[in-house]
């Protein structure tokens, strides 16, 4: 593995983001990251209050245009990611905690799926009560994106190797 971090370490991309004076490299990055993440869980997070029982005056209905927020925030997030990744792959790939934000995101991905599904597309979305099963998506939705975010910012603290060959000082 340590030759394949090397690989994308040394490449001109990782470079260029790692080593770049520009506020356009590294610092850009993050902070797309950082905005695509807040409006990616932010969104899902207010549907699963909204489901939960939170400002039941708002009708649901209306939530689905939310979405394509969703997903374009994920998109941001899908790249801005992509790219921390790649400035430092060691550190990234050697942390479990960073395959524990992965699962946890796609999780939380697969239960906005089923949550919209059972929201949006039932007739039933208008009223005031939802199912059982819609709350309790909403909850474990609401659960694991606060899980993912924390598990995100433990990254930062929680990596054994920054590079290949450049132990932290942790």
């Amino acid at each position: 593995m340590n030759a394949f971090f090397s690989w994308i370490e040394d490449g001109a991309l990782s470079s260029a983001i790692r080593e770049s004076p520009s506020i356009f490299a590294y610092p850009t990055i993050i902070v797309l990251h950082t905005i695509g993440m807040g409006f990616l869980a932010g969104t899902n997070m207010a549907i699963d209050l909204r489901v939960l029982g939170l400002a039941r005056a708002v009708p649901l209905a209306p939530m689905a245009k939310f979405l394509p927020v969703f997903w374009l925030a994920m998109a941001v997030s899908a790249v801005s990611g992509l790219l921390l990744l790649i400035a430092y792959p060691t550190k990234a790939l050697t942390n479990p905690i960073f395959y524990i934000k992965l699962t946890l995101i796609a999780l939380a991905l697969a239960l906005l799926r089923m949550l919209t599904t059972e929201i949006f597309r039932n007739p039933r979305a208008d009223q005031q009560r939802l199912g059982k099963k819609a709350m309790v998506l909403a909850a474990g939705s609401l659960c694991l994106w606060i899980a993912a975010i924390t598990a995100g910012r433990l990254l930062a603290y929680t990596y054994t190797w920054e590079m290949v060959g450049i132990r932290a000082i942790l």
